[in-house]
């Protein structure tokens, strides 16, 4: 049986999400217009040769080059995405105690590693984990564990998938699409809250961040950032 690479589902996957956010943040398509216009202009410019990329690296290549944001709420959560991530050739890389900073959470990012999957692809996801000890109120702090218990933010699809790529080292084109789509709804936008008004406001009140992270069914991408090759133009 022949499988599709990681860095093919990988690169599936980055661009699924983005046409996924453009959707739900109409903005972002137009970021990322604006974006491919700089970069072409950049590369047709005198300043190109002093930007050191990579030799053959064109327009389209740059622009999709894309870095998300993720929350997670409980530990379990994290070990699956983990399982997931690994499906697409992206592992742990550094680790972020962002409690310094106030925000009751600690990070790593899931990226590729070796220097061809990068080149091939480096969509990376920057995976923040909510440190509910860090809820000072003992009883907002069980709402919110209790609420975090009771959601399960992969389809059942993606989980078996998941453990059939891990079993058989890797998936078919076939299995590699459905795991894509059912991965991505992990990441979707879900608008209506699963915790009433009251501890929502509670929550929120404790820090907007926990909120967040408590009161949906899934994590929903944050963010997603393209690359620019001129910044401030880009910003103008």
């Amino acid at each position: 049986m022949s499988f599709k690479t990681p860095n093919h589902i990988r690169a599936e996957f980055s661009a699924a999400m983005s046409a996924m956010y453009r959707t739900e943040v109409p903005a972002y398509g137009t970021l990322m217009q604006i974006v491919g216009q700089i970069n072409d202009e950049t590369l047709g410019s005198d300043v190109a040769q002093s930007l050191n990329l990579t030799p053959e690296e064109d327009t389209d290549r740059i622009s999709q080059e894309r870095h998300g944001a993720i929350r997670l709420g409980t530990a379990a959560e994290l070990a699956m995405i983990r399982r997931v991530f690994a499906v697409m050739g992206m592992f742990p890389v550094g680790y972020y105690d962002l409690s310094v900073a106030s925000v009751p959470v600690h990070s790593t990012a899931f990226r590729p590693i070796a220097r061809d999957d990068l080149a091939h692809n480096p969509f990376r996801v920057f995976t923040s984990l909510l440190r509910t000890e860090l809820i000072e109120d003992d009883a907002l702090r069980a709402k919110a564990e209790t609420a975090l218990t009771a959601r399960s933010i992969f389809t059942p699809t993606a989980i078996a998938l998941t453990t059939k790529a891990e079993d058989q080292g890797g998936l078919c084109d076939e299995d590699a699409d459905d795991f894509v789509a059912q991965v991505l709804e992990t990441f979707r936008w879900h608008p209506d809250a699963r915790v009433d008004a009251h501890v929502f406001d509670e929550l929120i009140a404790a820090h907007r961040l926990i909120a967040d992270v408590v009161s949906f069914k899934g994590p929903h991408i944050n963010h997603l950032t393209p690359r620019t090759l001129d910044i401030d133009a880009a910003q103008t």
